[in-house]
C-alpha cells in the first residue's frame, strides 16, 4: 500500500494498455476515488473507485493499472 501514499488528486489513471482509466478525485484507505465523469449531480450518478491492488506504479503525475483500462474499469466499486 505504500504506493497509495504517493498518490494525489489530479493524478491520472492509465491501464496497462496506456488507456486512460480516469483522473484521481481522491484517495482512501485501500483505493484511489475517480472523478466523475458526468455532470455533478445527475441521477444515478456515484463515485468509483480502483483497488490498490490493481497498481503496478506510481510515475510522476500518472498511475499505472497492472490490468488493461477496459478491465480495470469492471473493478471499479463502490467505496472499497
Amino acid at each position: 500500500m505504500s504506493q497509495l501514499n504517493n498518490v494525489r488528486a489530479d493524478m491520472a489513471v492509465i491501464g496497462a494498455d496506456g488507456v486512460a482509466v480516469g483522473t484521481v478525485d481522491g484517495v482512501t484507505h485501500h483505493s484511489i476515488r475517480l472523478r466523475p465523469t458526468g455532470v455533478r449531480g445527475e441521477d444515478g450518478e456515484r463515485a468509483h473507485f480502483i483497488p490498490a491492488g490493481l497498481f503496478a506504479e506510481v510515475e510522476g503525475d500518472t498511475v499505472r493499472l497492472s490490468a488493461n483500462a477496459d478491465v480495470a474499469v469492471t473493478f471499479e466499486d463502490e467505496e472499497v
